[in-house]
């Protein structure tokens, strides 16, 4: 099974679950974004013995928007140079709206992590040599207010039925990309890329989130993000 097929399930199986209040919006851009999604796939996800950055879920103006992890608008448009049609989700928040790459608001972490690859490696063609950069989950979870609510904040029953679909679609993307490590950007990420690469013998590591709302992230991220990565054994050019 390749990448698009296993995210066209993973689409498919997160569709199936229900999420109670407080939560009352649920975004797939799997699904309205399908088309930049899988044209992000197709043409950076070939390849194996990569450093597979694994991310939380969609931030709310970027792979929201683009369908792209991390994918901040303007990294994504100008840089990776991936653009294609974003539709509406079905049910959609009045204070989150779906503007695609239309969308003028920036997303900071993507921001963060796009530009530093592009600042190191210049091309996505070298960054995507030696890192491939996914979510462990695909949707984007808002409470009535608009206010974003992370996966691990979810009902425990909601939890478990979530987890049981984002780590079977992790393991069948890890079996086709047989990286090298994974690196999970966050506590999160890398709770559960220990759950899913370590029982196939894939070590992993963990990096700083690029987050706004992390002070430490705010303090140079990048330094810090690279700091970590070297004393993983990864190599960034300079």
């Amino acid at each position: 099974m390749d990448l698009v097929k296993i995210s066209r399930k993973l689409a498919r199986d997160v569709d199936a679950l229900s999420f109670a209040s407080p939560v009352t919006h649920v975004y797939n851009p799997l699904r309205y974004a399908r088309a930049p999604h899988e044209l992000y796939l197709t043409r950076w996800g070939a390849g194996t013995g990569r450093v597979v950055l694994l991310g939380m879920n969609p931030g709310p103006f970027g792979m929201v928007q683009t369908g792209v992890p991390f994918g901040e608008i303007d990294a994504v448009k100008h840089w990776l140079e991936l653009e294609a049609r974003v539709d509406r989700p079905p049910h959609e928040h009045p204070a989150r709206p779906i503007d695609g790459f239309a969308c003028t608001r920036a997303e900071v972490s993507g921001a963060r992590l796009w530009g530093w690859a592009r600042g190191r490696y210049g091309t996505p063609a070298r960054f995507f040599a030696e890192f491939f950069v996914m979510n462990y989950c695909p949707l984007a979870f808002l409470e009535e207010s608009g206010k974003n609510r992370t996966p691990d904040k979810l009902a425990a029953d909601e939890r478990e039925a979530l987890y049981s679909a984002c780590d079977a679609a992790l393991g069948a993307s890890l079996d086709v990309l047989r990286p090298r490590l994974v690196v999970g950007v966050g506590a999160f990420a890398l709770a559960r890329a220990d759950a899913i690469a370590r029982p196939r013998g894939i070590p992993t590591g963990t990096i700083l989130h690029p987050s706004p709302a992390s002070p430490l992230a705010n303090r140079g991220w990048a330094e810090r993000a690279e700091a970590q990565l070297a004393a993983l054994g990864i190599a960034v050019p300079h």
